[in-house]
């Protein structure tokens, strides 16, 4: 238990009010005593993340709008030609630098090439360093084949959030179910051949569609696969996508009888399943088989167990989540819990 560090206390370190303190236990705020207090915060200054810290203007009393906000800043698809944001906060190059997750310059010199699977670097050095060293003049990274599975994963989650909604006619699913036959057939190559600039540029602009909220229009949209994938990251620091991938065919399983002529849709024109002889049921089923085999092939995460999760993280995991009302369900803390057992217990 954490008391905020803006409770009043003494001089001597003693609350003011020891029998009404405000405290936080993982996302639950409770006002406890001070024999409930275990630690006490430093100091109240941070009231944004990082990411959340990248958005101009934004406004510290809206939760949701900020909490919607981060997710875009974490997920925002890279431009082709990158270019500084018109309006920033100072705090980009920190947060780049800082996290040790992007490829950052190991000191001066000149980019000689870049596409979607390498950046290579001439570094400035002097002819005593040239004479010196072993290396190479020019120096290539690339891009691991774990964090583009990710992202492809996380592309396919950001489309399935909104098509899995409603039970109305609508042509954002058509656009949707578009997107997912060609993501699926990108990856596909990208894969097999991680030098495939067409499906690398396939998948991109796939990404891009799937972001901007093109095939949401009209809908109530789900996202719980978002909150219980990034609860998840929350507990064990593992990368995002793989964090949807570990939990989205649980759920999506759970949930399919909720919306099964969606589910039944989505195995006939996504997956391409013959419908002859099966009822929805069998339909929907198939689909969620067919996507799971497509995901073991890209190399998905397909446990939280492979995360760093276990039985013993799973209060913590589902006290951090939040759970959404646009889906075909609105998950109890049980049927979250139910999810995450049964992410932990896939092979």
């Amino acid at each position: 238990m954490v008391a905020q560090s803006n409770v009043p206390i003494d001089d001597e370190g003693h609350f003011l009010q020891p029998n009404r303190i405000k405290a936080r236990k993982g996302a639950d705020f409770p006002v406890v005593t001070d024999k409930e207090v275990d630690l006490m915060d430093v100091a109240p200054n941070q009231i944004a993340s990082i990411a959340a810290s990248l958005i101009p203007f934004l406004e510290h009393d809206d939760a949701n709008r900020a909490l919607m906000g981060s997710n875009m800043m974490r997920q925002a698809v890279p431009l082709v030609t990158s270019e500084a944001p018109i309006v920033g906060t100072g705090i980009e190059k920190d947060m780049i630098s800082d996290s040790r997750i992007q490829i950052v310059a190991e000191g001066d010199g000149e980019v000689v090439f870049a596409d979607a699977t390498k950046i290579q670097i001439k570094y400035e050095r002097t002819e005593d360093e040239i004479l010196a060293s072993f290396a190479p003049e020019v120096t290539t990274y690339t891009l691991p084949r774990y964090q583009m599975v990710a992202g492809i994963f996380d592309i396919m989650n950001h489309i399935t959030e909104q098509y899995f909604s409603n039970t109305d006619d609508n042509t954002s699913d058509y656009l949707a179910e578009g997107l997912m036959r060609s993501l699926v057939t990108a990856s596909r190559a990208a894969v097999a051949n991680p030098t495939d600039y067409e499906a690398r540029s396939n998948i991109m602009w796939t990404a891009t569609w799937a972001l901007n909220t093109l095939v949401g229009c009209g809908k109530t949209q789900d996202w719980e696969v978002h909150m219980i994938g990034q609860a998840v990251g929350a507990v064990t620091d593992a990368t995002h996508g793989m964090t949807l991938s570990a939990v989205a065919l649980p759920y999506y399983r759970l949930i399919m009888p909720y919306g099964l002529e969606k589910f039944a849709r989505f195995a006939t024109n996504v997956w391409g399943i013959d419908t002859a002889g099966k009822t929805n049921e069998e339909l929907a089923a198939a689909g969620l088989n067919a996507m799971e085999n497509w995901m073991r092939e890209i190399g998905c995460v397909m446990s939280i167990r492979e995360l760093g999760a276990d039985e013993s993280s799973l209060d913590a995991i589902a006290d951090a989540t939040l759970t959404m009302t646009g889906g075909y369900r609105t998950l109890t803390r049980a049927e979250v819990l139910n999810v995450l057992r049964k992410s932990l217990a896939a092979k």
